[in-house]
């Protein structure tokens, strides 16, 4: 078999014998002419009959077309020998019935034996568009069979078969003999000749018009022209939709589980619904079944997705895992629905049988599982949500108990122009209800007004104006059962009164600077509001706080709602940015200061303890689509110590990059709060084209805390939490990869160890 054919029409669209072969010379010529006479080369078809003026053939000469539709052709020769009643056509021939075209170099048509013969060059194109090459075709008496040589099939989805001999029934199915098939190109970016990089071939294919299916005998794919995998029973769809099958399995090797292999069985519903099912089969853990359900409806589309088995656990605790056979699983469903342009709900639900269950199966790494949903309406000036979420923890010490649920969570807001002094006003109302199984539980509602007036002055400095107020009310009960006193409040109905006014001043200046364009922005702010009754309120969602660039010039410091920074303040800072074609650096460093010496409500660490808070400041680099490097930091005030550092580069290309990071957090503390322990880490990762299409990857994250930075930790100051080292390859239609991975921590029953993964897929074949 060779691919030449394939090559010939690569650029032809798809390919339907069903009809086309016996309908183009369903019906006789219209004119015909005796074999003394050589016919001049007619018109281009389609066009009314052809018209001979030296010689116009009786009733007996041609044809009978009586209850026929007609058809015209064009040739170059045209010749009829009545005495045999022999047709022969040759050069350029062209014959069009209706929108049905077929062209060869001969054709000949024998009225006595009802046989037609098509040699050289042939194309059938039929009303949609969709084209047969070969070699010769010969139709049967019906002139509705056939038998094509050296058969070329490119299908809708760009997809090619090839035949040394393709033969079509009177039910337009079609047989292929000695045929390969295969979804990629035959040549490459410069026109010239290459072997696909994968193909099926089977000693024979049948296409099932009624079923658009395509099914083969004696199948075998052969990748790199190599026959690896062999597939008995494989079929497809002849389009590119879906069809249900088996599809590619995956092959894994690791510590927890030994081999293991995955057999997904694609199941195709409905045009808008399929299942997946994959049973998974270990040598060292017992069978696992997952399945997946999608469907689109007339209002948007979800999924489900889930997993179950039945086998030992081996608890956080390192008991006997014996005793703990039972069933394991997880499931999780998201989707969204579009109700009108302005209204649509969204939700994500997850939730596990235990907390080890992912990490041992290499599901997720997640530690915690939230499931959340929010119905949404988005006006012109207006927006309303009504949301709710829950948090499963698989955290080796969390209590499950005290895991929040909001529900509901609503929040609306909207928006003016101001007719007075001008500028914009939003008015808000929130309300949130959060219960505990076994912890505090709060609720929270309220409203607030903040108006904004963005000005340029004629110095061109950019002036913006704030006002806010807003009235809470909170109830709350169990306090007593949140661990961290600060985040307590005081039970049952508590409120306050929230007021702030500021005022924000940018001065850019613009000019030339080596070769490109500079800005630099000084900026200055003023905040100022009454004392407020933060510790008597509940702290929900304004926790685990940390002074940084993207929160310096916030009215309110704090994430959330539940606190609110009171006092007076200036925060000053500057901006700085450099571009030219293809390179761009952005600076921003800044430092505030509290006009009053009341005590700070920042937890000791933030960068916000003192009157002068610590420097923060980000810098970013950027050449082209090649280079990104971003610099994060924070200064101590007193000694310009480094109690925060973050660092995060990507260089190179599509093919070849490398990612690094690098984290530090020194807070100068001796009593760790939640959330604010010091800890010290590398990322790495990376990939390496070696030849076309092939490349090699990799990663690792190192801990690098020390004991002197995490007292309650055991690291060494270097300890490597996990790394993988794999080899790909990928192209348009053809994804290979291996991979080699090793954890060094235990988690309940998910073991620390190397593990192996082999991951193939074949692009556009839907089995």
């Amino acid at each position: 078999m060779t691919w030449a054919l394939f090559r010939q029409a690569a650029r032809a669209r798809s390919f339907w014998l069903a009809t086309a072969s016996g309908a183009a010379l369903a019906a006789s010529p219209v004119m015909a002419q005796d074999e003394a006479q050589p016919a001049p080369p007619a018109e281009v078809a389609g066009e009314p009959e052809l018209q001979t003026p030296d010689v116009v053939p009786t009733a007996s000469d041609a044809p009978d077309v009586q209850g026929e539709e007609q058809i015209g052709f064009a040739a170059d020769n045209l010749n009829y020998d009545s005495d045999t009643e022999i047709v022969v056509a040759e050069g350029n021939v062209q014959m069009n019935r209706e929108a049905i075209e077929m062209r060869a170099d001969k054709v000949t048509w024998n009225r006595q034996t009802g046989q037609v013969f098509a040699e050289g060059n042939v194309t059938i194109k039929n009303p949609e568009g969709d084209t047969a090459y070969g070699d010769k075709i010969e139709l049967t008496d019906s002139l509705r069979d056939g038998v094509v040589e050296n058969l070329l099939v490119v299908l809708d989805n760009g997809s090619r078969l090839a035949a040394v001999k393709g033969t079509r029934f009177d039910n337009g199915n079609i047989e292929l003999e000695n045929a390969a098939y295969t979804p990629c190109p035959v040549e490459d970016d410069a026109g010239c000749p290459k072997n696909p990089s994968w193909q099926i071939r089977a000693v024979r294919v049948m296409y099932d018009r009624a079923k658009n299916k395509i099914r083969y005998k004696g199948a075998r794919v052969e990748i790199f022209g190599l026959p690896l995998i062999p597939l008995p029973g494989l079929s497809h769809p002849a389009n590119s939709e879906a069809g249900s099958g088996i599809l590619v399995p995956e092959i894994r090797l690791d510590r927890s589980n030994g081999f293991e292999i995955a057999v997904p069985y694609y199941l195709r519903i409905a045009p808008d619904r399929d299942i997946t099912i994959t049973p998974h089969v270990y040598t060292s853990a017992a069978p696992m079944l997952e399945g997946e359900f999608r469907a689109l409806t007339d209002l948007g589309s979800f999924r489900i997705n889930g997993y179950a088995t039945y086998g030992s656990l081996v608890p956080l605790t390192g008991e006997d895992p014996d005793s703990e056979k039972r069933f394991r699983g997880y499931l999780e469903s998201a989707g969204k629905f579009q109700f009108d342009p302005r209204w649509s709900l969204t939700y994500s639900g997850r939730i596990a049988t235990d907390r080890t269950f992912m990490r041992r199966y290499d599901i997720s790494r997640d530690d915690r599982l939230r499931s959340t949903f929010e119905l949404e309406r988005i006006g012109n000036q207006s927006y309303l949500s009504i949301a709710g979420w829950a948090t499963q923890t698989l955290r080796r010490n969390d209590d499950q108990g005290q895991q929040p649920i909001a529900l509901p969570i609503i929040d609306y807001r909207q928006r003016f122009d101001d007719p007075l002094l001008g500028g914009k006003l939003e008015l808000q109302l929130n309300t949130l209800a959060i219960g505990r199984t076994d912890g505090q539980d709060t609720q929270r509602a309220f409203a607030g007004a903040r108006w904004d007036l963005r000005g340029l002055t004629s110095l061109g400095q950019e002036v913006t104006l704030t006002a806010l107020v807003r009235g809470d009310v909170y109830h709350s009960d169990e306090n007593l059962l949140t661990a961290i006193p600060g985040y307590r409040g005081k039970s049952g109905w508590q409120g306050r009164g929230i007021a702030a006014v500021a005022a924000d001043m940018r001065w850019p200046f613009v000019g030339e600077f080596l070769g490109g364009t500079q800005t630099l922005t000084p900026r200055v702010q003023i905040v100022a509001t009454p004392p407020i009754k933060n510790l008597d309120i509940p702290n929900e969602d304004s926790r685990a706080f940390d002074l940084e660039d993207g929160n310096l010039f916030s009215i309110n410091r704090f994430n959330g709602y539940d606190r609110f920074e009171d006092g007076a303040r200036i925060t000053y800072g500057l901006e700085w940015n450099f571009s030219r074609p293809g390179f761009n650096i952005s600076s921003v460093v800044g430092q505030s200061y509290r006009l009053s010496d009341k005590p700070s409500l920042f937890p000791d660490g933030t960068g916000l303890t003192d009157r002068t808070s610590d420097i923060v400041g980000r810098t970013t680099v950027a050449y082209r689509d090649f280079l990104r490097l971003t610099h994060r930091y924070r200064l101590d005030k007193d000694n310009l110590a480094i109690r925060r550092n973050e660092f995060d580069a990507t260089i190179g290309g599509r093919s070849t990059y490398a990612v690094l990071g690098y984290s530090r957090l020194n807070r100068d503390i001796l009593l760790l709060g939640e959330d604010l322990q010091d800890r010290e880490e590398v990322r790495a990762g990376g990939r390496i084209a070696v030849a076309s299409n092939w490349s090699v990857f990799g990663s690792a994250i190192v801990d690098l805390t020390k004991q002197s930075d995490d007292p309650l930790s055991s690291a060494d100051g270097f300890e490597p939490i996990r790394h993988r080292l794999g080899v790909a390859y990928d192209d348009d239609c053809l994804s290979i990869a291996l991979t080699w991975r090793r954890d060094y921590a235990d988690t309940g029953d998910a073991r620390r160890g190397n593990s192996f993964s082999f991951r193939i897929a074949f692009r556009n074949l839907g089995f």
